[in-house]
């Protein structure tokens, strides 16, 4: 399994217009193969930032992915459609060895 977290970094009047460019997008993203959640939300504290959350089966389902991305954003010309541009985005990708539920 592979965990993709990360935030972006926008001006707090262009958050939620940000997030409902992104709907598209992670909705298509839950529909590929090995995608188990793909997570953007408001950060409830600080109005200036959205979070992402992903998991993925394997590196080659997150790779697969990627490169879908890749050419959706070649054939657009860069950026998703009416999406504000973050001022800064941090995202960090997790190889994870096992997984066991909270509690157990």
């Amino acid at each position: 399994m592979v965990i993709v977290q990360g935030s972006f970094v926008l001006n707090p009047e262009d958050r939620e217009k940000f997030l409902a460019a992104s709907l598209g997008g992670i909705r298509s993203s839950r529909q590929e193969d090995g995608c188990l959640e793909y997570v953007m939300a408001a950060d409830p504290a600080d109005p200036g930032r959205v979070i992402l959350s992903e998991r993925w089966e394997s590196a080659e389902h997150l790779q697969s992915h990627l490169a879908n991305v890749t050419s959706q954003r070649e054939q657009s010309g860069g950026a998703v459609a009416d999406r504000p541009a973050p001022l800064s985005t941090d995202i960090t990708v997790f190889d994870v060895s096992g997984t066991r539920r909270l509690g157990a």
